[in-house]
């Protein structure tokens, strides 16, 4: 991890903001390069001048917003008629994908805000809502809502902490620990919110 660190911030030191949005752009799609592991350096280089911390951030966030598009288009064009075609074969009737569909577009704002908060799910949530064909511009605000909170809060720890692993390591689970008690209330709050409309 020391070494990992190490090297993420003389590559993002000598790739500069280029470096940053490459990085979260792979790491919101397909990639496995955990946030954890590029937004505090960056944050870091911001504290030693390097860098400007809130361009940083701007730049982690469209980042993560290019790279959940890759996931978005791919599922939206090439998933869907896939689904459609070979999806019996395993299960998943045009039946239950209608419920998906239905689903996100009644609950695809919050969502993919809460989805791009959580670790895993965040590389994930942009391929159910391409499948079921999101509206593209509440995909992109509520996206840009959910990267730019998860881009600062790691930029902020880098900048504070430094370029102390295991402090840096800390405090990123204590802020995914926080992110997920955060979103368990809006699920909560939204639910609740939901159910009384109904009424």
């Amino acid at each position: 991890m020391h070494e990992a660190i190490n090297w993420l911030v003389t590559t993002i030191g000598a790739m500069g903001y280029p470096g940053i949005f490459l990085l979260m752009a792979m790491e919101s799609s397909v990639i496995p390069i955990p946030s954890e592991l590029v937004m505090p350096p960056a944050g870091y280089l911001a504290h030693q001048g390097e860098m400007n911390l809130w361009v940083a951030i701007l730049c982690g966030t469209v980042g993560s917003l290019v790279g959940a598009y890759a996931n978005y288009f791919a599922a939206h064009y090439l998933g869907r008629p896939l689904i459609l075609k070979y999806g019996k074969y395993v299960w998943i009737t045009e039946e239950k994908f209608a419920k998906v569909e239905t689903f996100f577009h009644k609950h695809g704002e919050i969502s993919t805000f809460i989805g791009r908060l959580l670790p895993v799910i965040r590389h994930l949530i942009s391929l159910p809502a391409g499948l079921a064909g999101m509206h593209h511009w509440k995909f992109s605000l509520y996206t840009l809502l959910g990267a730019g909170i998860w881009c600062t809060v790691l930029t902020w720890i880098g900048y504070f902490i430094g370029r102390e692993q295991a402090l840096i390591m800390k405090y990123s689970h204590q802020a995914v620990v926080g992110v997920v008690i955060f979103s368990a209330g809006l699920i909560a709050a939204y639910v609740w919110r939901h159910k009384r409309k109904n009424l």
